[in-house]
C-alpha cells in the first residue's frame, strides 16, 4: 500500500520537475555564445523575456567631492626620495650623535679629573686670574647688597623727615604759644629733607653703576670664563682620547681612528686657545675699567655722604653738579605732558 502511495506521488511530481528543467533549458544561453564570453571576456548575452525585470545587484555611487590630496610629511614617501630632505634628516642625525660622543667624553673626562685619574690642562697665571675677579665679585656683590640696604633705610628717614616737617608746620598754625619753636622745627625737618634728597640721588647712582659693574660688566667676562672652562674640559676629552690611540696597536682601523681622533684634537685646540686668549684680553680691560668706574663712585660716595652729615648743603650740591646728578624729589610727582 505504501509502495503504490509512492509511486502514485512520483508519477504526480515527475511532469512538474521535467517542466521546470525545460523551462532552465530555455533560459540558458547557447554553448557558442558562452564561449564567446568566455573567450572574450565580455558578459554572455541575456535572453530577451518580456516577464523578466532584472533587478541591480549594487547601487552606483557617484563621486561629489573632489579626491583629498594626502599632505607630505616628513616621512611620506613623496619626501623620502627627496635629496635635500634625507640630507637634512642625516645632518640632524650626525649632529646628535657628534653631540651625544663629546658629551659622553666630557662627562668621563670631569669624572676622572675629580678621582684624580687623568691629567688636565692648567694655565697657572691665568686660572689665579680668574679666582681674583670672582673674589672680587663676591665682594661687590656684598658691597652692593649694603649700599641697597643704606639707600632704602634713608630713603624712609628722608619721607619721615618730611612728615615731620609737616606736622611741625601743623602745630605752628593751631598753637599760638608754640608757633616760632614749631616753625623752626620745622624749617629744619624741610631742610634736612632737601638735602636728605640729595644725598638720596648720590646713593642711588652709586647703587645703579656697582649694579651694572657686578652684574653685567663682570658677568659678561664671566659667561666668557665659563665658555673657556667648558673648551679646556673638551680639548683635555680630546686629548687623552689621542693619546690612547696613539698606544694602541697599529692596524688599519686603529690608524683610520687615529687620523679622526688627531682632526677632532686640532679642532678643539684652536678652539680652546682662541678662548684663552678672549679671557686674558677681557680680563685686562676688566680690570682697567673696574678700577676707573669705582674710582669715581667712590669718590662720590665719599664727598656726598661727608658734605651731607657734616651740613655743608652747598659742598653736596657741588658733588653731585660735578657727576651730573639730577636730583629728584620722593615726594615729586611725574611731570605732565604739557611740562615735557
Amino acid at each position: 500500500m505504501s509502495q503504490a502511495v509512492i509511486s502514485t506521488s512520483q508519477g504526480r511530481d515527475t511532469p512538474i520537475v521535467e517542466r521546470n528543467i525545460h523551462e532552465m533549458l530555455k533560459d540558458t544561453p547557447v554553448m557558442n555564445d558562452s564561449n564567446n564570453a568566455v573567450h572574450s571576456g565580455t558578459a554572455p548575452p541575456s535572453p530577451q523575456r518580456v516577464s523578466y525585470i532584472p533587478h541591480p545587484t549594487s547601487l552606483p555611487l557617484t563621486t561629489t567631492t573632489a579626491p583629498s590630496t594626502v599632505p607630505t610629511t616628513p616621512m611620506s614617501p613623496t619626501q623620502n626620495g627627496d635629496p635635500t630632505v634625507l640630507k637634512a634628516q642625516q645632518s640632524k642625525i650626525e649632529t646628535i650623535k657628534n653631540w651625544s660622543i663629546s658629551t659622553y667624553k666630557c662627562t668621563k673626562q670631569l669624572m676622572f679629573e675629580k678621582l684624580g685619574k687623568t691629567s688636565r690642562t692648567v694655565d697657572t697665571e691665568l686660572e689665579a686670574q680668574i679666582e681674583q675677579l670672582r673674589d672680587t665679585q663676591r665682594k661687590y656683590s656684598n658691597v652692593l647688597r649694603l649700599s641697597r640696604a643704606l639707600a632704602s633705610h634713608f630713603y624712609h628717614v628722608v619721607q619721615t623727615q618730611h612728615a615731620l616737617g609737616e606736622a611741625f608746620s601743623d602745630l605752628a598754625q593751631k598753637s599760638p604759644e608754640l608757633q616760632e619753636e614749631f616753625l623752626y622745627n620745622a624749617e629744619t625737618q624741610r631742610n634736612l629733607t632737601k638735602n636728605g634728597e640729595t644725598l638720596l640721588g648720590a646713593l642711588n647712582f652709586f647703587v645703579s653703576s656697582v649694579n651694572t659693574l657686578c652684574n653685567k660688566t663682570i658677568e659678561d667676562t664671566l659667561l666668557t670664563i665659563r665658555q673657556y672652562e667648558a673648551a679646556r674640559i673638551e680639548y683635555d676629552a680630546y686629548r687623552t682620547d689621542l693619546e690612547l690611540l696613539a698606544q694602541a696597536p697599529r692596524t688599519d682601523v686603529n690608524t683610520a681612528r687615529l687620523e679622526e681622533a688627531q682632526q677632532s684634537y686640532e679642532l678643539h685646540k684652536v678652539n680652546f686657545e682662541k678662548l684663552r686668549s678672549d679671557v686674558s684680553i677681557k680680563l685686562k680691560f676688566l680690570d682697567e675699567n673696574r678700577i676707573k668706574v669705582m674710582h669715581k663712585q667712590l669718590l662720590l660716595f665719599h664727598n656726598a655722604v661727608s658734605a651731607y652729615f657734616s651740613g655743608n648743603q652747598t659742598a653736596l650740591e657741588a658733588t653731585l653738579k660735578q657727576f651730573n646728578i639730577k636730583v629728584k624729589s620722593p615726594n615729586s610727582s611725574f611731570p605732565s605732558w604739557l611740562e615735557q
